[in-house]
């Protein structure tokens, strides 16, 4: 118990995002996921080993005598009536079945207490500016795209707060969710249950008669969930959403491949956030003297990662949220969706309209000296 304890608070300290547990044949190896990338930490004692993961699932409220299968829950820690209790931090336990037994993953929000509101996500000006405007709207669609790790779910909560606390009246919010990874104040949230028929596209039709006015859906994870999404969204409703898609443009490519006619797209799309999280410098950054420390890329300046006991030598600390928001409100852009030309095209348009890319932001960050080429190669890749 105290093991499970001590490993929890430090990970806590060291502002962890994901701690992995992963038994192999000579007892248990602990890795931690700080700003986005996993890093060895340390290999934990064979006489405590076996005793972590049941310790977490009894946090969860899982059972412990089923090992066999994947089980997931929300880890009560500390218990909630303790003084040490804290609520700006929500934790998730996932188990796996492996050859040596289970592996365990914790999954830590301590976003959810620390980036609470749209202020707090560091959004650039015209960004926040126009995710406010589409929130303030009546009905309509909100999709925030990027693959898995950008922050989606962060920033999806930080809109609902926004609605709960700004909205200047009661207004009746509800969300599907899987899983529910954190409590948000005011709004009616349900956990999706797939093995006894309650998915999302079946929460969703019900969810339209229960008289919402904002409805969240975790995630479009297939053609009959982004159907139900959009008839929503086209019958008085302002519905919030995530969506795995590299790009804004390409989020829309991707829901008409789905098989979404255009006409939906074009009519029930408020707006398209995509975003990115990259790794930001440490103050210990230093110039990059030489062209080929730019890797390539279009910029005059640039810093480079050096180490500090304050970064734990790894040249980073914290990370900076790149994003593109794209609405789709020009005539230009509307009959490009409804030909359902390519995302370049859709991305063209846009960029014309007035969005700044992704692409564009990352650059910028780097010019400022907040990252680093190599951050953004790897977050970004060698093609863009």
């Amino acid at each position: 118990m105290e093991a499970v304890d001590a490993l929890l608070e430090t990970a806590v300290e060291n502002r962890v995002s994901d701690i992995h547990l992963i038994p192999d044949a000579a007892g248990l190896v602990m890795n931690w996921r700080i700003d986005g990338v996993l890093h060895a930490v340390d290999r934990i004692d064979p006489e405590i080993a076996p005793n972590m993961a049941a310790r977490l699932k009894v946090l969860a409220e899982l059972l412990t005598y089923r090992t066999e299968v994947p089980q997931e829950g929300r880890l009560r820690w500390p218990d909630p009536h303790s003084p040490g209790a804290r609520s700006d931090v929500e934790m998730r336990l996932s188990t796996f079945p492996t050859l040596y037994g289970e592996k365990a993953v914790v999954r830590l929000f301590v976003g959810s207490g620390t980036y609470r509101w749209l202020d707090d996500l560091g959004l650039p000006a015209e960004t926040a500016d126009g995710l406010r405007a589409t929130l303030q709207e009546s009905s309509g669609l909100l999709v925030v795209c990027g693959p898995a790790g950008s922050g989606k779910t962060t920033t999806i909560y930080a809109c609902l707060r926004e609605l709960t606390d700004k909205s200047g009246a009661v207004r009746s919010l509800v969300s599907l969710e899987d899983p529910i990874e954190a409590v948000v104040p005011g709004v009616a949230q349900s956990q999706i249950n797939a093995v006894a028929g309650f998915d999302y596209a079946t929460g969703l039709r019900s969810l339209m008669r229960q008289d919402p006015e904002v409805i969240l859906v975790g995630e479009i994870r297939d053609r009959k969930t982004a159907e139900t999404v959009f008839q929503a969204a086209l019958t008085g409703h302002l519905v919030l959403t995530t969506f795995h898609a590299g790009s804004a443009a390409g989020a829309i490519c991707r829901l008409s491949e789905m098989g979404i006619e255009p006409y939906l797209l074009r009519t029930g799309l408020q707006g398209l956030l995509a975003q990115r999280l990259v790794r930001r410098l440490c103050s210990c950054s230093s110039p990059v003297a030489e062209d080929t420390g730019r890797l390539g890329l279009p910029v005059t300046e640039a810093r480079q990662p050096a180490g500090c006991p304050e970064c734990r030598t790894t040249g980073y600390r914290g990370r900076l949220l790149l994003t593109e928001f794209l609405k789709p409100s020009t005539d230009e852009l509307g009959r490009a969706i409804l030909s359902r030309d390519d995302a370049a095209t859709i991305e063209a348009l846009a960029v014309r309209a007035g969005m700044k890319t992704r692409w564009q932001q990352a650059l910028l960050a780097i010019e400022s000296g907040q990252t680093s080429p190599a951050e953004v190669r790897r977050v970004f890749g060698w093609q863009t």
